[in-house]
């Protein structure tokens, strides 16, 4: 089993569609991380070799940010977001969509279920 970045990668996939279980890796970062590593990216995860897996490992490693680290930056962002009281800081903090989109009947994802009038 090819484990990288403390991710283990499903045996029975193909290394470009296995790539991408990798937080901050899809499709077509995964295609490049095989042609930079010289690995086909149809072979399976379970018949790569050691010193592939490393090589794809190291490529990794060396050139992009995944898993934590990518994790840890995005947060680092929000909180600087947060900590400058910008507008966007203010709809992270209260929970709101960000980027603008309208809340009068929509939203639900962001702000949780409704809160229901108690009518006496």
């Amino acid at each position: 089993m090819a484990r990288i970045s403390g991710v283990d990668l499903p045996r029975r996939k193909q290394i470009a569609y296995a790539l991408p279980y990798l937080y901050g890796v899809g499709r077509t970062l995964a295609r490049a991380i095989c042609d930079k590593a010289k690995v086909d990216p149809t072979r399976t995860v379970d018949v790569l070799t050691d010193a592939e897996v490393k090589s794809i490992r190291d490529v990794i490693d060396a050139d992009y940010k995944v898993e934590g680290d990518l994790r840890r930056e995005e947060q680092m962002n929000i909180k600087r977001l947060m900590d400058l009281g910008c507008y966007r800081g203010l709809r992270h903090r209260k929970g709101l969509p960000v980027r603008g989109q309208r809340t009068h009947t929509n939203a639900r994802t962001r702000k949780g279920p409704r809160k229901r009038l108690v009518r006496k």
